[in-house]
């Protein structure tokens, strides 16, 4: 049965297109750089912010990433816990969850103590076992360290936990943790993005979670 499910957070759990299509336009626009689609940015929430602007820009200079990173963080210390919501469900799904056994845990690029701040927000702050954000892991999405760093702490094996996620690292992350990934439709992402983990469901929002986790034998 399910111990425990770990949660991607941006495009998963909260809509941070806004913040983030904000902090991405102001950040470029302070290195002299051209603005990106906001279509285009939408599809970089959820890749660290260095991946980020060589997605936007193709430019791999590390310290031009870093400097895209500062000024985005400057701009999103202002905005992105205000500019961010949680999607309908996430409260009954947390608490649906819970009631059954299960341990929560939120896995993300973002930095943790943003994740806290828009879940106190929403009344949340007491929801969630771990968070383990940027600024907690070494090595990010797409490679597993997160994911198997908070299951290690939740005393959770793999086997016995899902990873729910929107974008193609996430499903990299789960694959490679030996957990099984349930992908969102909220994000940018498509069903050949998430191939690669043979996902358990493909779900419209994580508000269908529990109905699919009862339906298929996942929850006691």
């Amino acid at each position: 049965m399910l111990r425990a499910a770990v949660f991607d957070f941006d495009l998963t759990l909260a809509d941070s297109a806004a913040a983030v299509i904000e902090c991405a336009g102001y950040a470029l626009q302070r290195l002299g750089l051209p603005p990106a689609p906001a279509g285009q940015v939408r599809k970089t929430i959820g890749l660290t912010l260095q991946q980020s602007f060589e997605a936007l820009t193709g430019n791999l200079d590390p310290e031009l990433g870093a400097a895209y990173a500062r000024h985005f963080v400057c701009r999103a210390d202002e905005v992105m816990v205000a500019g961010t919501r949680l999607y309908p469900g996430v409260d009954t799904t947390f608490a649906g969850l819970s009631s059954r056994g299960v341990r929560l845990a939120i896995v993300s690029s973002k930095f943790r103590h943003r994740i806290e701040a828009i879940l106190e927000r929403a009344g949340l702050g007491e929801s969630v076992d771990l968070i383990l954000g940027a600024e907690d892991v070494r090595l990010h999405k797409p490679h597993p360290q997160g994911l198997l760093s908070a299951l290690e702490r939740l005393q959770v094996e793999p086997v016995r936990s899902i990873y729910v996620g929107d974008h193609r690292v996430d499903a990299q992350a789960a694959e490679s943790a030996g957990v099984a990934f349930v992908a969102v439709r909220t994000g940018s992402s498509g069903p050949e993005s998430w191939s690669v983990a043979a996902p358990l469901a493909i779900i419209e929002d994580v508000s269908h979670l529990l109905e699919v986790l009862e339906r298929t034998g996942h929850l006691d």
